[in-house]
């Protein structure tokens, strides 16, 4: 049977019917009945953040995902926000022959392109690829200069922890609406992002699953291209981090989230957090509605 890695499935995302499932962001431009004979879709992981320990996502960003080029009325009916994200070309024709080719090698990225350009490791979470700290300080130091185009360190915690200390060179992402801002951006090819959150157990795998629900859901009449093909998460987090590599963080400095100078903020974040997740039900509820 086909893992769920090989379709990065989403599961919270993929709540409509298989009989519509070219909604689904992992959907592909073959026919519903055509691919279900290759993929069975596990719809079990609920991936809203709850009241975990490490986990929430405040929404009192004021970045707006808006089409940043003009279509025609009848593509504007058809599309969704993220129809002005920037596409890459398709890499396969036969989706066939990707499945089995990522189900003969784990090694491949999510396109089926290329093989892993970073050593993985197994972490907590199987259906992701992880890294050391050791491999992202070496990303970070250049020595994968010559085989990766770009990279990108993705922070998913909360501000006032990424202001007591993050990764050099990290970008503090810890909205919905922010990370899709990404997709709007030019992309290229062997280019990596890596996620991570205090201990990458909540927040980073969930942002990095959500980029990739969204990432497929952009990219599905193109199956199996994708603008981030290559996403990495990085195994124990921040604090890993710091307890190795502590002059590649800036300032010198570890905050936790439950500090106890910010038990307020962490408050207000997990808040947020519930009514974006409700209004995101009730948004993928009405698509429903309308079929």
């Amino acid at each position: 049977m086909l893992s769920r890695r090989l379709f990065d499935t989403c599961d919270e995302f993929n709540i409509i019917p298989a009989s519509i499932s070219t909604l689904s962001f992992d959907s592909t431009p073959v026919k519903a009945n055509d691919l279900m004979s290759v993929m069975t879709p596990n719809i079990n992981r609920n991936l809203f953040p709850g009241d975990d320990e490490d986990s929430g996502l405040g929404m009192d960003d004021h970045i707006t995902f808006t089409p940043s080029l003009k279509k025609s009325v009848k593509r504007q009916r058809k599309e969704d926000d993220s129809s002005s994200c920037s596409k890459r070309p398709k890499v396969c024709t036969d989706i066939k022959d990707v499945i089995t080719k990522l189900e003969e090698n784990d090694d491949f990225i999510a396109d089926g392109s290329r093989l892993h350009t970073l050593p993985t490791v197994t972490g907590k979470h199987s259906d992701l690829k992880s890294i050391t700290p050791q491999t992202l300080a070496d990303v970070v130091n250049g020595d994968y200069d010559d085989v990766i185009s770009n990279y990108k360190i993705i922070d998913c915690r909360y501000p006032y922890e990424f202001k007591g200390g993050h990764i050099r060179g990290a970008e503090n992402m810890y909205l919905h609406e922010t990370i899709l801002t990404l997709l709007r951006k030019p992309t290229e090819d062997k280019q990596v992002v890596i996620f991570h959150c205090e201990f990458s157990s909540e927040r980073g795998p969930k942002m990095l699953r959500f980029l990739r629900s969204k990432d497929r859901e952009l990219n599905q009449e193109n199956y199996p291209s994708l603008n981030f093909p290559e996403m990495y998460l990085l195994d124990g987090g921040y604090k890993a981090f710091f307890n190795e590599q502590p002059d590649l963080c800036d300032p010198v400095s570890y905050r936790p989230m439950l500090h106890s100078d910010h038990s307020e903020d962490l408050r207000r974040f997990r808040v947020k957090s519930k009514s974006w997740t409700a209004g995101e039900k009730r948004r993928y509820a009405k698509k429903l509605m309308r079929f």
